[in-house]
């Protein structure tokens, strides 16, 4: 898929949404409208190797799980996340925010989201729309985004880890 942008200014200095969204538990929040079922792929969810597993909600869609990794974070700045998504993740998928002043103290995100389909099969398949409908529920996700981080409004569920709390440790005794 042709990488497409997506751009919103929220009320909120660069370093608090930084802070934000280089969780990626954070994510679910503002993305629960088309992406379910957040699952966290190692305990701690912040920065660089941080990672998420989800479902996406779509018409017609045969294997719809996905799984993104944080794999550049640089504070105040950057964050790129890599993905698989398809029929045995073999379509790569990288998406990227970035942060930049805006007025009046604000700041401007930019997501810049890519997909690189393998076989034929899957470009045929993301010709019949995909690009089109990701790109306007990329476009809600970030107007979710800004209402969070401005208002505190429409907070969905925090992704978690499964099986509860892993610090310390179960209360399972050695005998």
């Amino acid at each position: 898929m042709d990488p497409f942008t997506v751009d919103v200014t929220i009320g909120r200095p660069r370093a608090e949404v930084f802070e934000y969204l280089a969780d990626i538990a954070n994510h679910a929040e503002f993305t629960d409208h088309y992406l379910v079922d957040w699952r966290l792929t190692r305990e701690d969810s912040y920065g660089a190797g941080a990672g998420a597993a989800f479902k996406a909600k779509a018409p017609f869609t045969r294997f719809p799980w996905a799984s993104v990794t944080l794999v550049d974070v640089e504070p105040n700045r950057r964050i790129v996340e890599r993905g698989r998504t398809g029929k045995f993740n073999r379509i790569q998928t990288i998406g990227t925010y970035e942060l930049a002043d805006g007025p009046g103290g604000s700041t401007r995100v930019r997501f810049t989201f890519e997909s690189r389909p393998k076989l034929p099969s899957d470009k045929f398949l993301e010709s019949l729309g995909a690009r089109g409908r990701l790109r306007r529920k990329t476009r809600k996700a970030l107007g979710r985004l800004r209402s969070i981080l401005e208002e505190d409004h429409g907070r969905g569920a925090r992704a978690t880890i499964a099986g509860g709390a892993r610090k310390p440790a179960s209360a399972y005794r050695f005998q």
